[in-house]
Formats: C-alpha cells, structure tokens, sequence
C-alpha cells in the first residue's frame, strides 16, 4: 500500500503533507522522533487525515495535488468539522 498523509504541527498549527509506504502511524512515529529534517522544529505533530492507494503513481500524483492552492482547498473543506472543532477550544 502507498499512503497519502496530512500532520498537523502542535507548536504552528500548520499542515505537513506527506508520502509513504509505511504505514502512516509508524511514519508518524518517526516524525514525532524528530528523524524527518523537513518537520523536526515542528513537532510534536498528529496524524489528522490519510488516504490509501494500491498504485505508487496514483498516491505520488494525489499528493502533489494536496500540496496545491487546490488541494488545500479540498482539505480544509474535507477538514472543514475537525478545524470548526479547534476554533471552539
């Protein structure tokens, strides 16, 4: 399985999105151990969204979607109950 993941970071409240073969618990676990340059500074972080794919090229172009103006319009409107949640803290 290929996987698509979405973190969000506990110190800026920014997304992280990501690609992996692991599965995306484990590769959270390696994010929050600080092994991931790109998201070191930025943990702790949680795992908020993933999507599974059975084709490496299908995940590969569905995150470079997510990563686009696009793509972070269709997360936060998939997102749109989980965000309202954080606002109400």
């Amino acid at each position: 399985m290929y996987y698509v993941y979405v973190l969000k970071s506990l110190v800026d409240n920014k997304f992280y999105i990501g690609y992996t073969t692991n599965d995306p618990i484990v590769r959270l676990n390696e994010h929050n151990s600080g092994s991931v340059i790109s998201t070191k500074s930025r943990k702790p972080l949680e795992l908020i969204y993933f999507e599974s794919y059975l084709n490496n090229q299908d995940a590969l172009g569905r995150e470079k979607f997510l990563k686009s103006g696009s793509g972070h319009r269709y997360l936060y409107k998939q997102l749109k109950n989980y965000l309202i949640g954080l606002n109400e803290k």
